[in-house]
């Protein structure tokens, strides 16, 4: 019986019969572009970030003479 089993289990589909589906590719294409938007939108922020403290939004604690663990 377990060998029987073993047997069924190791012939699987035929090699023929496996193809790559249309699902897959729409998956994965999907993923491709929410890797580049989240790139695409990091940058942006990143840059809006760097503007910001150039401009002299954030306050720098070594302006101030502190350690930068002052709360």
């Amino acid at each position: 019986m377990v060998l029987q089993l073993l047997i069924a289990a190791e012939e699987g589909p035929d090699a023929n019969d496996v193809v790559a589906g249309w699902t897959g590719l729409i998956v994965l294409l999907a993923m491709v572009a929410a890797v580049a938007f989240l790139g695409w939108s990091l940058t942006k922020q990143l840059k809006k970030a760097d503007r910001a403290a150039q401009e002299g939004v954030y306050d720098d604690p070594a302006e101030r003479g502190g350690s930068g663990t002052d709360r």
